[in-house]
């Protein structure tokens, strides 16, 4: 079983974007990327997405995006309820809250889970210095 920690990084915001998936035995990326382009709620999302297309049953994913956890676990379900709508406005980044969600489903033997970010664990901690070299270009 894996353990991996997602973050994802804009600067300034919007501006230049990266995102890291961490596999916490290796303390190394397991992912990567960027987008010229993006938010920090894009690119969290999509170091999330990366991380459940590696995941194997019994993995766990770490997140510091509380946002995200509860995109998939609360508010996703009833989003597709209704066609993919909400009451007060469209869903920003709607693309990626569908690949995401999907994926969610797909694996229910995945373990996601949020952490306070910023406070030390050795995880987020490298997932966030990592998604910074994403978004300066760094690659596997």
């Amino acid at each position: 079983m894996k353990h991996y920690y997602t973050d994802g990084s804009a600067s300034p915001n919007p501006g230049p974007g990266g995102f890291a998936v961490i596999d916490l035995d290796s303390k190394q990326p397991a992912a990567l990327g960027r987008e010229a382009n993006s938010t920090n709620i894009r690119m969290e999302a999509m170091a999330l997405i990366a991380a459940y297309k590696i995941a194997e049953p019994g993995d766990k994913i770490s997140t510091d995006s509380e946002f995200w956890v509860n995109v998939v676990t609360k508010w996703a379900e009833n989003w597709k309820k209704n066609g993919w709508t909400k009451k007060n406005g469209p869903i920003k980044n709607l693309e990626l809250v569908q690949e995401l969600y999907e994926l969610y489903l797909s694996k229910p033997d995945v373990t996601l889970a949020w952490t306070r970010g910023h406070v030390g664990t050795e995880g987020n901690e490298l997932a966030d210095e990592w998604a910074n070299k994403a978004r300066e270009g760094a690659e596997i």
